[in-house]
């Protein structure tokens, strides 16, 4: 893996053409005055999703089974 590494104002001019080289594998590190202050990086999604696949419940019914009395009487008081 190639490793370069950019000063700030070239990372400005040149940010179209970077990050198509971070998406096709390089390392891309940009600096300030020589130091190393940020690496580019692909974006990795965050969302999580419980489903198994398309068509699947966002949940497991065995893990959770419905709502525990416990935890509703803490957020809504015995009354709830």
């Amino acid at each position: 893996m190639h490793i370069t590494q950019v000063n700030m104002h070239e990372a400005k001019t040149q940010l179209s053409a970077l990050v198509e080289r971070v998406l096709a594998g390089e390392s891309v590190t940009i600096a300030r005055a020589g130091k190393p202050v940020v690496d580019l990086v692909p974006h990795v999604s965050s969302r999580v999703r419980f489903g198994l696949g398309k068509g699947e419940p966002e949940w497991d019914p065995a893990i959770f089974d419905g709502i525990d009395p416990e935890i509703q009487e803490m957020f809504y008081g015995a009354d709830a």
